[in-house]
């Protein structure tokens, strides 16, 4: 569920409150009862962190020597 920022065109409180898409937006300001909310553009706290989240997480892990030198087919049968 997003988390939205309200302003209060009357007392000019800034408060966020958590509700759900289909939720109605909010129309009475929580510090003066008054209606006049407007709902705020902001930027979002949504951040993906952690391992599976890039591309170069799935690929496997390759050293150096394994990058240097390519893999062969050739059975040496002595």
């Amino acid at each position: 569920m997003p988390i939205y920022e309200y302003k209060c065109d009357e007392c000019g409180s800034i408060f966020e409150h958590f509700q759900k898409i289909t939720d109605k937006d909010l129309d009475s300001c929580i510090s003066c009862k008054k209606v006049g909310l407007k709902k705020l553009i902001s930027s979002s706290g949504f951040r993906l962190k952690g391992s599976g989240w890039y591309e170069t997480d799935f690929k496997g892990k390759k050293t150096k020597e394994d990058k240097a030198t390519p893999k062969s087919n050739i059975v040496n049968k002595s």
